[in-house]
């Protein structure tokens, strides 16, 4: 590996750290603001989002990249991605609100393993006998939980579609991350604002409520985009299955606080699907470390 790809792999990891670390922690901020409705909280999460982001592309006088996406193809590519995220935003937050960070957690969990399906699907990897049991693992633990305690399950599977999806998207897709995110929220900005309006103009809106929550409203800007820049900038940086790998920081910490501090039931089927996962992820990871080291060996062969 040379020297800038040290540093570009170096900067990716600190980048996706940050991201799940931060979204690791975020069911906390939202249960500050129990006493607003999920979709007013995505909405406010939409608009202050693209406030701060037009923020920085002025700042780091971006306006150019940004235009240049708008008049591109790259429309069409980013309003998918951002019907991606806005559907992942509000199924998080009502799970968070509705006492389901647990679910959330599993499809965060799954999520990694769904990056695989589309390789194999989209991109035509072959996986090996290790990594085909290992799926199969995570399948039987899912459907053990369908079976078992299935009510929530739609929560898991549709948060590791969505964000699967929407981080293969945007890895393959050559426009950077604060120009893509900017785009993407702005598409959304209509409805989003749309509704704040309506929700206020009723007179149930979060904005007539108390100083501390319209302060985490408007806050909602910054702690929706950054861990999303620091996302997409550290998948511009590693490879997919990496940056898969470090998304157990944030289903990790959720589950801790869903059992720990949220009080969430967790029930034998729970226990049993977990396990399967935590069990396939194992042996994910040591399929990776050995076929890297397979890898390493064969180019030190042929220099």
């Amino acid at each position: 590996m040379s020297e800038d790809q040290h540093r570009r792999t170096r900067a990716g990891l600190l980048f996706g750290l940050g991201a799940y670390l931060m979204w690791g922690f975020l069911p906390l901020y939202f249960k500050l603001l129990a006493s607003v409705r999920p979709t007013e909280i995505v909405a406010h999460r939409i608009v202050w989002s693209v406030l701060f982001l037009a923020a920085l592309v002025v700042l780091w006088k971006r306006w150019p990249a940004v235009r240049a996406a708008v008049s591109s193809r790259m429309l069409g590519i980013l309003t998918v991605t951002a019907a991606l995220i806005g559907a992942n935003w509000l199924i998080w937050v009502w799970a968070v609100m509705n006492g389901h960070v647990l679910e959330g957690s599993l499809g965060y969990y799954l999520n990694p393993l769904v990056n695989v399906l589309l390789g194999v699907a989209l991109l035509g990897e072959r996986l090996s006998p290790a990594r085909t049991f290992a799926v199969a693992l995570a399948a039987a633990g899912v459907a053990v939980l369908a079976f078992g305690a299935g009510e929530g399950l739609w929560i898991s599977l549709s948060l590791a579609v969505s964000f699967a999806l929407y981080g293969y998207i945007r890895k393959v897709s050559p426009v950077d991350a604060l120009e893509g995110l900017t785009i993407e929220t702005a598409i959304l900005t209509p409805i989003a604002l749309g509704w704040i309006l309506w929700l206020n103009r009723s007179g149930s809106g979060g904005l007539g409520m108390d100083g501390l929550t319209i302060a985490l409203l408007v806050l909602a800007g910054a702690v929706t985009a950054v861990p999303l820049l620091l996302f997409t900038a550290a998948a511009k940086r590693l490879p997919y299955s990496t940056l898969g790998f470090l998304q157990y920081i944030a289903p990790s910490i959720q589950f801790l606080l869903a059992v720990l501090l949220f009080g969430e039931r967790l029930s034998t089927a729970h226990i049993i699907c977990f396990g399967a996962i935590w069990i396939a992820l194992v042996i994910f990871a040591a399929e990776g470390w050995r076929l890297g080291r397979v890898a390493a060996r064969e180019r030190a062969a042929t220099l």
